[in-house]
């Protein structure tokens, strides 16, 4: 999971937890039980501090829900729209920038989308978090084909199937490691662009694997 590193000080009288030490523990419970599990009190007990820990940093339990939410779309979110806008000499290089977000958990971690995702389930405000995050990273992803050449319809199409067929695999739960997917790079990347990949290209997407 994405962590977030401490940034600020501590209660006074209470030095043993910060306000991201709770939305850490926050979002490990939301991936490990679920929505209904994020409560101050049992979240208070794992740290080990008193409820009044938690009113010094957040205004309600709602607050703490809303920072979650805040940090999900903070980072899964921002890292496939930031990836699908980067620069990139080719609809290849394009698309495997968009590629470091699924073969590296530090940028995009399935586990929260997942967990984010049945929380929606319960909550017509996340519902629609949701539906403008899946809006956003398909519109950053068809601007990226645009951006080399391909027609409205065709860059629309190859966005939903490159990014469809991601949120499918988290979905599946498949168990598929890393390099067994990255085995067929050149084949995926044939299928999303229409385009022959070098040599040098599938070589340049390996050496971002070797140094995660």
């Amino acid at each position: 999971m994405i962590m977030i590193a401490p940034q600020d000080e501590p209660a006074p009288g209470n030095i043993k937890v910060t306000r991201w030490d709770w939305i850490n523990l926050a979002l490990q419970t939301l991936i490990s039980d679920g929505i209904e599990s994020v409560r101050v009190l049992p979240l208070g007990q794992k740290l080990g501090v008193s409820r009044s820990s938690f009113y010094w940093y957040f205004e309600s339990r709602q607050d703490l829900l809303d920072q979650l939410l805040a940090h999900w779309r903070n980072t899964n979110t921002r890292a496939i729209v930031e990836r699908a806008q980067r620069p990139a000499e080719s609809i290849i290089m394009g698309v495997m920038n968009v590629f470091e977000c699924w073969a590296d958990q530090r940028l995009f971690d399935p586990r929260l989308d997942f967990a984010i995702r049945e929380w929606a389930r319960r909550s017509d405000d996340v519902r629609r978090a949701i539906d403008q995050a899946d809006n956003d990273r398909l519109g950053a992803i068809r601007d990226m084909y645009r951006r080399h050449g391909y027609d409205e319809e065709d860059a629309f199409i190859r966005a939903r199937v490159l990014y469809y067929m991601q949120i499918g695999y988290y979905v599946l739960d498949l168990k598929e490691p890393v390099e067994a997917r990255v085995s067929h790079l050149a084949a995926y990347l044939r299928s999303f662009t229409g385009q022959e990949p070098s040599d040098a290209d599938v070589a340049r997407f390996m050496r971002f694997i070797a140094a995660r």
